[in-house]
């Protein structure tokens, strides 16, 4: 698993729950699983193209406006 041994990740652990604390462990976790939940379905779906038509301005003639005013 990428080069990582057992002992090296139990360290790794180690680490982060004195960094952050046992309290602080299932938010991060839970967040992270959040991020890789959205990027894997983000990265899924196929992109959504708008075809909604936008909303175009007819071009009025400048003759037209100056005689009615």
């Amino acid at each position: 698993m990428f080069g990582i041994g057992t002992q090296e990740l139990l360290l790794i652990l180690v680490v982060v729950l004195l960094i952050f604390g046992a309290k602080k462990l299932p938010e991060i976790g839970g967040g992270l699983g959040r991020a890789i939940r959205n990027f894997r379905r983000a990265s899924s779906e196929p992109d959504e193209i708008d075809i909604t038509p936008r909303d175009r301005k007819e071009p009025s003639s400048s003759g037209e406006d100056s005689r009615k005013a």
